[in-house]
């Protein structure tokens, strides 16, 4: 969540096949209250905690859960989670989901191939493995081998590799690993030939790639770590680049840009692929950026601006024989490509390559060409186009949904990508770039049958009459009378756009009558920076507004009704589904807010949080910041003597993104106010972070847990008939 200067990319590949087994959704034989929490919750202590914001004061009662470190925060922990496993145990048809989960979880899944030096490399899990392996082969045709397998990592698969950079030559590789699922994170380099460990281990890397320069050396960035005891919650504020040059300590390392010389929060520095230029970006919050270059050719050649300030965004995606192509926001909110001499990179030098059109663009290249990807509604169209600006062709999708990919060196004939959407299984395409064909390449063996599944889009009206996209996924066939089990998943916000991908969680929910919807709230990116822009700081409202307005849609059009309608978001999804359930209470069954952003009163006081701050604003800007925040913060807005939904709170001791204190405080308020016997629970994952990472064997007890709760709460059964 909310870091731009790299992703991290898992593909699952989902897929059934309706034959043989049949599970079905039914009534359940007994009263609806045997979902009801009857017992204690774990005493939570409170404090007398005030903070004072412009003259109003603001009780914190449960501050001391912040020190994830202190013994009594860690045996809460321990006793929420026992009352959350005993609670879930109840429920009778908890395992055959996890059996049936596991079962359609267990497939061969690949990553599209990518060429280092004289082996193609590929991800491959064999169906349930908790980490995916790193394999390589020569050419098309060699015999594949296993290169890292990071299931070798720690026996409970929690450590993960989180990404692989090559030398130009493909002759020595840094590869990331997190522990946990912590940000934080170690880089290892490999020589590909032996496989040997080349060098010390660079620690404590937060935030970061790893680029090399030849095989001198590479870059990387990251933060001083924060003091013994606040390694989770600890601000992160002065983000630095260094170069580490094979052959000598991390204590050598050369500090390239950042820290109090120039202090930014977020720095990532990059070579082009010809090795000519270094290529940094830096940032004070998830929006806006600065670039700046400098010529490698030169050991002298000072650090350049590109452009300064944070009110525009631009990256480098590509450069040859000197020149420069950049995409840009600059005078264009959709964003387009533009190109220039990298002698004079200004952006009074910029010359528009691809002009911005109606949809959000974003570029990739492979073989020298620029592969342009537009949103449409939150569907992909892709064109490719020359160094000239010249569209050459247009590719042609198997449907409507998600295509990721088409990148690669600028030396390639042939490059890949991967098509998927809610009722297509991520499948993986090669692309012949001088023809403009595709072919399949990897089809997953999937038990499912997409003509059995429908997807389709709605357009409904918001409070303030703005059209949402929203798309609706469920079996063909669905009586639509009200009586369904909808998942109602959202998130609006930092510019990301939901967009159509397949899951075999949903999957075995949707197999069984129930409908899974995604509106495309405000705040994200589908319809570019105006549609981003509409859902921020103190118009932050307009984006629970649209959650709710399509929880309303589906309920007049008798998708569903509220006794049986859930909502699930993370991390800002998890500040969504806190906010709209406190505000309407009385419109879902049941809510599932994970590592969710809960106390918008001070989450920019840990970790890198104050970055979030042009999404969120902050309760220090001003008055009217702070009344606004504290008007719609989850924690500060639950009442006591209000019944709440059905409720499960999912965070992670390890999550050093959003810290688990987030949801922590959200629930021990909610427990404490709540006013009828519908539960409330927590779930705290040991040894993972925010999300990325996650072993295959924990994600599954996840889900199973999310749908058993769900069921269980609206009155259904989850039944196993031959």
């Amino acid at each position: 969540m909310f870091v731009k200067f790299y992703s991290f990319k898992k593909l699952i590949y989902m897929k059934l096949l309706l034959t043989g087994t049949l599970l079905l959704l039914s009534a359940m034989t007994f009263a609806q209250n045997k979902a009801a929490f009857t017992g204690k919750y774990p005493a939570t202590k409170t404090v007398k905690q005030e903070d004072e914001f412009f003259g109003t004061k603001v009780a914190d009662p449960y501050r001391w859960l912040e020190d994830d470190n202190a013994a009594g925060t860690k045996a809460w922990v321990k006793a929420q989670n026992a009352v959350t496993q005993k609670y879930l145990a109840r429920i009778p048809f908890r395992n055959a989901i996890k059996s049936r989960l596991s079962k359609l979880w267990n497939y061969e899944k690949y990553s599209a191939p990518f060429k280092e030096g004289d082996y193609t490399y590929f991800y491959k899990n064999d169906g349930l493995q908790n980490q995916s392996v790193l394999y390589r082969q020569k050419g098309d045709d060699g015999k594949p081998e296993v290169f890292i397998d990071p299931n070798k990592f720690s026996k409970d698969g929690t450590t993960s590799l989180t990404g692989a950079s090559f030398t130009k030559d493909g002759s020595m590789v840094a590869c990331q690993i997190s522990e946990g699922g912590s940000d934080w994170g170690k880089i290892y380099v490999l020589n590909t030939a032996t496989k040997a460990l080349v060098g010390d281990t660079i620690r404590d890397v937060k935030f970061s790639g790893a680029s090399w320069l030849h095989d001198k050396g590479f870059y990387y960035s990251s933060y001083d770590k924060p003091k013994e005891g606040s390694q989770l919650a600890g601000m992160t504020d002065h983000h630095k680049l260094y170069f580490h040059r094979m052959g000598t300590k991390q204590s050598e390392d050369i500090l390239v840009f950042g820290g109090e010389r120039t202090p930014r929060r977020y720095i990532g520095g990059y070579v082009t692929e010809d090795q000519q230029y270094l290529i940094i970006s830096a940032a004070n919050a998830t929006y806006g950026n600065e670039l700046y270059i400098k010529d490698l050719s030169n050991p002298d050649a000072p650090i350049r601006p590109i452009v300064k300030g944070f009110k525009t965004e631009q990256d480098v995606v590509y450069a040859e024989k000197g020149r420069l192509y950049i995409v840009t926001n600059m005078d264009a909110p959709n964003r387009k490509l533009v190109v220039c001499e990298a002698a004079d990179p200004r952006p009074a030098s910029w010359e528009d390559l691809i002009p911005e059109k109606k949809y959000p663009l974003t570029i990739s290249t492979c073989g020298r060409k620029f592969f342009a990807h537009y949103l449409k509604d939150a569907v992909s169209k892709v064109y490719q186009y020359n160094l000239k600006g010249e569209k050459e062709a247009v590719i042609e999708l198997p449907g409507l949904g998600t295509a990721s990919g088409f990148d690669g060196k600028r030396s390639e004939k042939e490059t890949y990508y991967t098509f998927t959407s809610y009722i297509y299984p991520p499948t993986i395409f090669r692309y012949d770039i001088a023809t403009g064909k595709s072919s399949l390449y990897k089809k997953p063996n999937v038990q499912f049958d997409p003509a059995q599944y429908e997807s389709k889009q709605v357009f409904y009206t918001s409070k303030d009459g703005t059209k949402i996209p929203m798309i609706i996924t469920m079996k063909k066939g669905t009586e639509l009378n009200g009586k369904n089990p909808l998942m109602l998943y959202g998130y609006g916000g930092f510019s990301i756009s939901l967009t159509p991908s397949f899951s075999i969680s949903n999957l075995v929910f949707m197999e069984n009558g129930g409908i899974y919807a995604v509106p495309n709230l405000r705040g994200g990116g589908e319809y570019g920076d105006d549609w981003h822009n509409a859902g921020i700081k103190m118009k932050k409202q307009n984006v629970f507004d649209d959650f709710i307005a399509a929880a309303e849609y589906l309920i007049k059009h008798n998708y569903t009704a509220k006794d049986y309608l859930a909502i699930s978001g993370a991390s800002n999804g998890g500040l969504l589904v806190g906010a709209c359930m406190t505000q309407r209470p009385d419109l879902y069954r049941v809510c599932f807010p994970a590592v969710g952003v809960l106390d918008m009163l001070r989450y920019h006081k840990f970790t890198a949080g104050a970055g979030w701050a042009y999404d969120y604003g902050t309760a220090d800007d001003s008055k009217e910041m702070f009344n606004y925040l504290y008007k719609y913060s989850p924690d500060h807005n639950v009442r006591k003597g209000t019944c709440y939904p059905a409720t499960m709170v999912f965070t992670a001791d390890h999550d050093d993104r959003v810290v688990p204190a987030h949801s922590f405080k959200f629930a021990a308020s909610l427990q404490a106010a709540q006013a009828c016997n519908n539960p409330v629970m927590i779930s705290i994952e040991h040894k993972a972070g925010h999300g990325a990472g996650k072993p295959t064997a924990m994600l599954i007890q996840e889900q199973a847990d999310k749908w058993a709760f769900m069921l269980w709460n609206m009155g259904l059964d989850y039944s196993v008939k031959k």
